[in-house]
């Protein structure tokens, strides 16, 4: 969080020479990175909350990935060429695409997982329809991906806004924090947001 936060403060520093509009900026980092961090602490504390984080984490690769290569293999009409040259909607399909795979397949192990418990702790009790519904997860994990890739974009604005390639070169080759984990970032927060409108939060003490 602190290092994504210095770099999204030089990013600041280039988009405004307006001292007030600067802070404004960074007020705006806090909030936003500060809460996509407490989100994934949160997440974490709660029952298989190694597991929840892990399946957010492996969706958003999932939908870098699949972007990246379908993008590649099909090129075509680019989403936003002014703010992402590279972007595409067929990357953006091949990205909602393997996230929802991702995200399917989560839902096959949750029911396993659930089905295995029952069977411990109710002497081999089933339960038809038991955990989570495959094509609700798959429907899921491409909204992940359309998120995932709202995060990018936005990042990638801001970059084109302060007139710099990368958020900083502390990754060698692969640019900053800021550019691994912008998509990670907006997903946690649309993650935080549902679960507080939703009472999901409630109890976790």
């Amino acid at each position: 969080m602190l290092g994504v936060l210095w770099e999204w403060r030089c990013l600041a520093a280039g988009l405004t020479p307006d001292p007030i509009a600067r802070g404004l900026w960074n007020g705006t980092g806090i909030a936003y990175v500060g809460f996509a961090t407490w989100m994934l602490v949160v997440l974490r504390m709660r029952p298989d909350g190694a597991l929840n984080v892990l399946q957010i984490v492996s969706a958003v690769i999932a939908t870098d990935v699949g972007a990246y290569f379908a993008g590649r293999t099909f090129g075509g009409p680019k989403i936003a060429p002014r703010i992402s040259p590279s972007k595409t909607w067929a990357g953006l399909i091949g990205g909602m695409i393997a996230s929802g795979l991702i995200f399917a397949g989560w839902a096959f192990y949750f029911r396993s997982l659930m089905q295995t418990r029952l069977e411990v702790f109710n002497a081999g009790t089933a339960v038809d329809g038991l955990g989570p519904s495959p094509w609700t997860y798959a429907l899921g994990g491409a909204l992940v991906a359309v998120v995932a890739q709202a995060g990018d974009f936005f990042e990638s604005w801001m970059k084109r806004r302060a007139g710099v390639k990368d958020s900083s070169h502390l990754i060698p080759g692969h640019g900053g924090l800021f550019d691994r984990l912008d998509g990670l970032l907006a997903v946690s927060v649309l993650t935080g947001i549902l679960l507080l409108l939703s009472g999901g939060l409630e109890a976790i003490s």
